[in-house]
């Protein structure tokens, strides 16, 4: 599988070219041509801020359809954590367990209950390795934060925790214990996960930290929730058994500062959002954390709890996991050494260079001082109107011959002023000395030199509408 696989579609004819999604893109990945958004495979880290920002709804999240379900002779559910979340009154995940039983599922294997597991073997690791890395330990619970850092911040892979998601980690014992209680070849079984966000896609189909994901399937929040709810009242009003089998540190993952209280350590940092993670990343380039001993970022806002495929409210999803996780035990679940293997990452996290402008050091060198000459040429203003999200972004392009200064709607501006001035003087020289063109050649460049001041007069009205 492609590791620039992304999960977020562009519907092109609900696309309108306007700039916001442009302006928001925490990598750079979209660019707007011939009046639509263009999405960069390269650069896209699937953390759904498009989809979330587009107001007219053209960005979509790629996911699987319950349908596929008929495609596996035993399936089981992972629920995300988040999940518990989208319920009014819930006080008993024993619920929602059983109600995914009941629609159909084989089998369900907590992501919260792998979520308590990687919270021991990250303290362990911590503990074990802090004085090897230079800062914090950074979290790869959150796949975007993994593909965000590989390819812009690679001074920081150093730091990553090089553990396995709770989605992986869950996935890869649910697969063996339905593999011993079957007997089914592994192509028989498939695993679904129920994902609050695009990112857990991309992870699933072209995961960084494995070779290959044992999650066979993602299915949405959004999508699982309305037939949830009827299989829950149906649930709820039968002696269900008790299956839930995970505490407060594995539900907590679901919401921001969720896997860092898990540490058991107060010297940690909780950012989420990509406009704050960013600022976060920078300082820490910057080495500003250096008494930090974990930081934990997440990609959307209030943690997974604000993915853009939940249907709740991300603080009220908040609020009702603080309720929730009131009487419930600290933490069900602990490492045993059958389970320890499936931890660990697979492979190092490699640096992904798709920024640079030429296929070589010595040609990204000389486009980049070219870069800088023909931004010097631009307004500087990051307007988006030329169809790249900064002046630096297009003189960019522009070097990588995708654009043309003549995109930028300033520079066309103040180049036709000139043009129209230069013309105007030529123009009443003709006048004093008609002789020079002739009458008929001054009367094709009256209309010429109108038709271009009509122009700049339409041009200058525009923008400054």
């Amino acid at each position: 599988m492609d590791q620039f696989y992304h999960a977020v579609t562009l519907n092109q004819d609900l696309c309108k070219g306007c700039t916001t999604c442009l302006q928001r893109c925490p990598t750079e990945a979209i660019r707007i041509r011939g009046g639509k958004a263009r999405i960069n495979n390269d650069l896209c880290i699937s953390c759904g801020e498009c989809i979330r920002v587009c107001p007219h709804h053209a960005k979509m999240a790629e996911y699987d359809s319950l349908d596929t379900m008929k495609d596996f002779s035993y399936t089981v559910a992972l629920p995300a954590p988040s999940l518990y979340m989208q319920f009014h009154n819930l006080d008993d995940p024993n619920i929602v367990l059983n109600a995914l039983l009941s629609m159909g599922f084989d089998d369900v294997y907590e992501v919260s209950a792998a979520a308590e597991l990687v919270s021991e073997a990250s303290r362990e690791y911590i503990e074990q390795h802090k004085a090897e890395v230079d800062g914090p330990f950074i979290s790869t619970a959150c796949p975007t934060m993994v593909r965000l850092i590989s390819i812009k911040f690679p001074n920081l892979l150093p730091m990553l925790l090089p553990v396995n998601p709770p989605i992986e980690v869950a996935a890869r014992l649910a697969l063996e214990k339905a593999l011993k209680t079957t007997g089914l070849p592994r192509e028989k079984i498939g695993i679904f996960f129920i994902s609050p966000c695009p990112s857990k896609v991309a992870y699933a189909r072209s995961p960084l930290t494995v070779e290959k994901s044992e999650v066979d399937r993602v299915l949405p929040i959004k999508d699982v929730y309305p037939l949830l709810l009827a299989h829950m009242k149906a649930v709820s009003g039968t002696d269900y058994p008790e299956i839930n089998d995970s505490g407060k540190i594995g539900v907590s993952w679901g919401a921001r500062g969720g896997e860092a209280t898990g540490l058991l350590r107060d010297n940690y940092l909780a950012a989420d959002g990509m406009e704050n993670v960013m600022k976060v990343l920078e300082d820490l380039e910057d080495q500003k954390f250096q008494e930090l001993d974990f930081v934990e970022l997440n990609a959307c806002n209030g943690g997974c709890v604000g993915g853009v495929l939940t249907v709740e409210n991300a603080y009220v999803a908040e609020a009702r996991l603080k309720r929730l996780r009131k009487y419930m035990p600290v933490s069900v679940n602990h490492i045993t050494e059958e389970e320890r293997p499936v931890i660990p990452n697979a492979k190092e996290i490699e640096y992904r260079p798709v920024f640079n402008l030429g296929s070589n050091m010595l040609e990204s060198f000389a486009r980049l001082n070219k870069a800088e000459r023909i931004e010097k040429t631009l307004p500087g203003l990051d307007c988006g109107i030329c169809g790249a999200p900064t002046c630096k972004a297009l003189a960019e392009d522009i070097v990588k011959g995708e654009a043309s200064e003549n995109d930028c709607i300033h520079f066309m501006r103040d180049k036709l002023h000139k043009i129209t001035n230069e013309l105007e003087t030529i123009s009443k020289k003709l006048e004093d000395d008609p002789g020079a063109a002739g009458s008929e050649g001054l009367t094709v460049f009256r209309e010429y030199f109108d038709a271009i001041k009509k122009d700049m007069a339409s041009l200058d009205k525009n923008n400054r509408g």
